[in-house]
């Protein structure tokens, strides 16, 4: 039998390491991976604010892979035959499977900003967006470079960059000499900033951004982007020499040639054990999938948390066991970063911010990174399980 796991995203790291520790006689584990290092979003702020290094923040899939025993075939997926239960790949021979679980995250969605496609960063995919700020932060060393920076997108993840990208900018532009004083920075959000939060950690971010400077434009959508300008629906132009854009995202585009069942929103439907609600061999996980019995917001802890289930119900389903369900927690710790040292807490109606919030992050962090960074320690195991 063949399980086939389509991309390296975060529940499938979980899903490689957990089956590789309880093997099934005759069954044969692949990934297929586009990008042979997989990013953690909950440390991608710390990166950009130069508190990791990058290779902190990735898992090395071709070292998960081999510690795991795990075929890996570098490769992207563009469709799925179900009849014939093969998986497409682009430029490559289909592949066969008896299951198959996806977990390749999302695309960018420029097409609601006019201008967006030409002129704007994306930062979905994460896989790709490191190298593009690493491109930004090059330019903007130069005398002629990028001053004015504009972020679009006021949840968790648009806030974080903002403000770790301006910690970053400042840091080096006193190391090479520039003005930190020309750096001019502002954050658009079409609604009120980190709406899927209190009250108290929208007043606190509201507070830390105008302390740090940054112009926050709430209540205020962008429609088009040029070379120089973000243009709001309301008429305003703001000057712009960069733009990044943490908007909503957009499923796969093959997706929609596999005949699964999708959301509104062209996403995977899954039920509660993460199987298609109409092809209980696919199964699919992360930002690429749907809950359809428990919808919930595009975040990293919950591919996270996806993972253990998930690797149950593949375990179970190929040994023709019954799939269990799993109904993720409505409500969930969030620490958010100020793009410094210090962290704010959002959980429900609970709010607190301190230092001693971002050590505990990083600490989570870590760990989480551990399971799946240190190789020895997983073929380690793997052998005494073996043995």
């Amino acid at each position: 039998m063949d399980i086939v796991l389509v991309g390296g995203g975060h529940a499938h790291v979980h899903v490689l390491t957990n089956l590789a520790m309880r093997p099934l006689p005759g069954v044969r584990l692949t990934l297929i991976a586009r990008d042979l290092a997989t990013p953690y979003s909950g440390m991608l702020p710390g990166v950009i604010a130069g508190l990791y290094r990058p290779e902190q923040a990735h898992i090395d899939l071709v070292t998960l892979a081999a510690a795991t025993g795990t075929r890996l075939i570098h490769a992207e997926a563009d469709g799925l035959d179900r009849a014939g239960k093969r998986l497409l790949l682009a430029g490559k021979p289909s592949i066969a499977y008896d299951l198959v679980s996806i977990d390749v995250g999302i695309a960018p969605s420029l097409t609601p900003i006019e201008g967006a496609a030409e002129h704007a960063i994306a930062v979905k995919p994460i896989g790709s967006f490191l190298s593009k700020v690493d491109d930004l932060l090059a330019r903007c060393r130069r005398a002629d470079g990028p001053r004015r920076i504009v972020a679009i997108g006021g949840g968790a993840g648009g806030v974080e960059l903002l403000l770790s990208l301006r910690t970053r900018l400042l840091a080096e532009a006193g190391r090479s000499g520039i003005d930190a004083g020309a750096f001019s920075f502002t954050l658009v959000t079409d609604g009120e900033i980190l709406a899927t939060h209190n009250a108290q950690v929208r007043g606190t971010f509201r507070r830390v951004l105008a302390a740090r400077g940054i112009t926050l434009r709430e209540q205020a959508r962008a429609t088009e982007i040029t070379a120089t300008t973000v243009r709001l629906s309301s008429g305003d132009t703001l000057a712009a020499d960069a733009v990044l854009v943490s908007t909503d995202a957009a499923a796969p585009a093959w997706f929609r040639g596999t005949g699964l069942d999708l959301d509104a929103k062209g996403f995977l439907a899954v039920g509660p054990a993460l199987q298609s609600t109409n092809d209980p061999d696919v199964f699919a996980a992360g930002d690429c999938a749907a809950l359809v019995a428990s919808p919930r917001e595009k975040a990293g802890v919950y591919a996270v948390r996806a993972g253990p289930p998930l690797a149950d119900n593949l375990h179970r389903r190929a040994r023709g066991a019954q799939t269990e369900p799993w109904t993720p927690q409505r409500r969930h710790l969030a620490l958010i970063s100020t793009g410094e040292r210090y962290a704010v807490a959002s959980w429900g109606a609970f709010k607190a911010e301190g230092a001693w919030l971002w050590t505990l992050k990083d600490w989570i962090d870590r760990r989480w990174m551990r399971q799946y960074q240190d190789a020895d320690a997983i073929a380690a195991r793997r052998t005494s399980r073996a043995g």
